[in-house]
């Protein structure tokens, strides 16, 4: 069993009644939901206001796959928390980053850029796999709409990844790296832009196959406990 925490803020769906009205048991629920569908996958979720986070040294030890949506609330995530995550993926630990989370502490701390972009509020997208031999896009249509999405467009200041799956076009002329892949330490990475949370885009059945694949593409069998090697012996 492949062992995935889904980790939201929970804030939007308590605040906003537009957002309760899509996601009334908050979008970490209805990732879960869709997620618990795979007879591989044993899904808990975790939430920004439980005691740490809802993310102990236990959950994270029994963590193979986490995935993260923040937005409001980037900066109440503590720092030790966020390091206890950095050396889990360094280690070994998959990540996927949705949407907002392009500015969370964590997916900052591994790209080590400031991840800023263009957005605008309300667009129609569409989304164009631009590889298409990718684990991550099995199954997947080559293109896909999603008639309400926030836009976000380039520049993305991110590293350049390992690869781009998915290119996102928006009805105002944008262009995006919807989807792409980066590798840090022992530990891959997804990051994957549809998610507002305003919008049904965690309902959508590709979205939702995208990130199913991501968690078995990520999900790495052989963990390693200790990322840097001891020094060399001397050679004589």
């Amino acid at each position: 069993m492949i062992n995935v925490t889904v980790w939201g803020e929970y804030l939007h769906e308590k605040s906003n009644p537009a957002v309760a009205a899509i996601y009334p048991d908050g979008m970490h629920k209805c990732i879960a939901g869709f997620l618990s569908e795979c007879d591989d996958l044993c899904v808990r979720t975790a939430t920004l206001e439980e005691p740490d986070h809802g993310l102990t040294d236990e959950v994270l030890d029994n963590t193979d796959v986490l995935i993260w949506w923040g937005h409001a609330a980037h900066g109440r995530v503590r720092d030790d928390i966020v390091q206890k995550i950095y050396d889990r993926v360094l280690r070994g630990m998959g990540l996927i980053a949705l949407h907002s989370a392009h500015k969370s502490k964590i997916f900052m701390k591994l790209m080590g850029t400031s991840c800023s972009l263009r957005w605008r509020d309300g667009a129609r997208e569409h989304l164009w796999c631009v590889n298409p031999n990718h684990p991550i896009a099995k199954g997947v249509p080559a293109d896909f709409r999603l008639d309400n999405e926030e836009m976000y467009g380039e520049y993305f200041d991110i590293p350049k990844p390992d690869d781009v799956i998915y290119l996102g076009w928006f009805n105002g002329g944008e262009v995006f790296r919807s989807g792409c892949t980066f590798t840090r330490g022992y530990g891959k990475i997804f990051y994957f832009q549809p998610g507002h949370e305003t919008f049904t885009s965690y309902k959508n059945e590709n979205v939702q196959k995208i990130i199913k694949n991501a968690v078995h593409f990520l999900y790495n069998e052989e963990k390693h406990g200790e990322l840097i090697c001891p020094n060399p012996a001397p050679v004589e």
